[in-house]
């Protein structure tokens, strides 16, 4: 009984993971990335759409993003939504392709880009720790319940324990890469 309350937690912190991995994505480091721009909201024609909607993206060399929009008249719109946005990035419209020069990273830059980094992990430590209160929370009430017996009680909460710290080691490990990525 008590493994079927501890093993609601695995898809929710799967989530968790898959969040942080994306979020982690657009952080910037040293190389060209195209989860850096692929999914800017572009006005296009009165609609907003994300830039990976207009245009296919690939990379140009370790600092160099290029857009080639599938239709002429969205370059106009995609450099102005790049312009806006504060990733920082100057695009340049070379004829039919919209370019982005990535410059090195500044002492400056690298610690913002590891501030933001920190933010994130702690907000996915929280996501985590939040589920594990409220499953901590319904194997408590199955045992007032008498549903579970005290030794599953304990049980349970050792097995929750566990899978918190194996979700925990990999938000760490996530962190440590993006880390390594920014220090070059």
């Amino acid at each position: 009984m008590y493994k079927e309350i501890v093993d609601k937690i695995k898809p929710e912190l799967s989530k968790i993971i898959d969040s942080l991995e994306t979020q982690l994505a657009k952080i910037r480091t040293g190389r060209a990335s195209t989860s850096l721009i692929e999914d800017l909201i572009v006005d296009c024609f009165g609609q907003k759409m994300p830039l990976k909607h207009l245009g296919n993206i690939t990379l140009s060399g370790p600092r160099q993003i290029v857009i080639q929009p599938w239709d002429k008249s969205y370059i106009e719109a995609i450099e102005k939504a790049i312009f806006q946005s504060n990733i920082g990035l100057t695009p340049i419209v070379d004829k039919e392709v919209v370019r982005i020069n990535l410059p090195p990273l500044t002492e400056e830059f690298r610690k913002k880009m590891l501030h933001l980094l920190a933010e994130k992990q702690e907000e996915a430590r929280q996501s985590v720790r939040h589920w594990r209160e409220k499953i901590w929370k319904e194997i408590q009430e199955s045992f007032k319940q008498k549903e579970i017996s005290e030794d599953d009680k304990f049980r349970a909460k050792d097995e929750l324990q566990e899978i918190i710290d194996e979700y925990n080691e990999k938000i760490e490990q996530m962190g440590e890469n993006k880390r390594k990525q920014i220090e070059g």
